[in-house]
């Protein structure tokens, strides 16, 4: 079987690894800004550091539509709006842009940034992913945040008067010594500001990060299962849908950014520790570039690099995405994007199909609620699978 490249959505990804402050919890490649940010050094960065993807890529980009952009960081907001002017200008040159574009930027609350939001969208910003975490001032300082229970909710107001309706508010749960009724009371809150679209997830001690070095005293697990089913009973009530482990959305607004990620779609990654994948006629490669802010500005020649994920493991990289979806995956799809055919995963769909933990409705494969719960367990049959091919 050859891939069917041009039939996979194509994406950008930008990363700004400048944040205000490091938070605990967070091992995602963020950088204190100690000193003024070279915007105009970065933003021209950027831009070449797309060049060479494109000139590396060639023919497997070339007139694909991005159909969806991501800003994330650290902190994007730090970021001026003439800077998102300049660079959305030097992207309009480089790349065709879908008509109904998706154009996500994710925001600190805090008030000096919230201000900027008219500007972003006049930059073609067209949805915000606004991280707000909680709303419970004490829970807000355990988790290092620098802004406060008033700008959390003052973000979503500018956002709106911004013409900024599309918008995610992201929200953890089993934090520091949180209680269910606290948890419920975040939730009522976002709820309130009437978002399309709310993350909300359990807070996880992550390697590499002042919380796993010195870890709080977080809920117990049978604590954090009831607060679980607590908050999606109540998102359920208020027309949030779920469609993905984490994500609910009003309105048929799902983030389609991240849906292509979760169906195994392309997307370019620029930016200090931006990664990407893209799929050529031979192949799937992902690609990474260098993650230290200062050595990306100063690089002089190649800002990162690519390998050639091995057919092997194109089966497990679809599923570790694929089945965190309500709606799961189709063959069709499947066959598209990994090049694979279906007798290769046949033997595995009928054992979870007797496990329960997957229904099968003519060629298309959804998790049930149980298999959600075992998610991990599937993984590791794809991954043994992977393995032993």
């Amino acid at each position: 079987m050859q891939f069917q490249y041009r039939k996979i959505p194509l994406s950008l990804y930008i990363h700004i690894p400048w944040c205000e402050r490091k938070c605990p919890y967070c091992d995602f490649n963020s950088h204190q800004a100690k000193q003024e940010i070279n915007e105009p050094r970065y933003v021209e960065t950027l831009l070449t550091d797309l060049d060479a993807d494109l000139l590396d890529f060639g023919e497997a980009v070339r007139d694909r539509e991005i159909k969806t952009i991501f800003i994330g960081g650290g902190t994007p907001s730090l970021f001026s709006s003439k800077s998102y002017q300049i660079l959305f200008r030097g992207l309009k040159e480089r790349l065709d842009f879908a008509a109904d574009i998706e154009v996500t930027l994710e925001a600190n609350p805090g008030s000096s940034e919230a201000v900027k939001f008219a500007g972003f969208k006049e930059a073609g910003i067209n949805r915000l992913s606004i991280g707000v975490q909680s709303y419970n001032q004490q829970h807000l300082n355990r988790l290092g945040r620098v802004h406060s229970s008033t700008e959390a909710i003052a973000a979503a107001k500018y956002a709106k008067e911004a013409g900024l309706n599309n918008f995610n508010l992201d929200l953890m749960f089993g934090l520091p010594d949180q209680t269910l009724e606290q948890s419920l009371s975040d939730l009522a809150q976002a709820i309130k500001l009437q978002p399309t679209h709310l993350s909300c997830y359990q807070l996880t001690i992550e390697p590499n990060t002042l919380f796993h070095h010195n870890p709080p005293i977080t809920p117990k697990e049978e604590a954090l299962w009831d607060m679980q089913e607590a908050l999606q009973k109540t998102l359920l009530e208020h027309g949030y849908e779920q469609y993905e482990v984490s994500a609910y959305s009003q309105n048929s607004r799902q983030c389609r950014h991240n849906l292509n990620y979760w169906n195994f779609g392309d997307y370019l990654g620029i930016g200090a520790g931006a990664h990407g994948k893209i799929t050529t006629i031979d192949g799937v490669y992902r690609t990474w570039k260098i993650k230290h802010p200062n050595s990306y500005l100063t690089k002089t020649s190649k800002l990162g690099g690519k390998s050639q994920v091995a057919p092997r493991t194109l089966t497990f990289e679809y599923m570790l995405n694929a089945l965190r979806l309500n709606n799961g995956f189709s063959i069709s799809e499947f066959e598209a994007r990994t090049a694979q055919s279906e007798h290769s995963i046949s033997a595995l769909i009928q054992k979870h199909l007797k496990l329960g933990l997957i229904d099968k409705t003519n060629s298309q494969i959804t998790p049930t609620l149980f298999g959600h719960n075992m998610l991990n367990n599937m993984l590791e049959d794809y991954l043994e699978h992977s393995q032993s091919e």
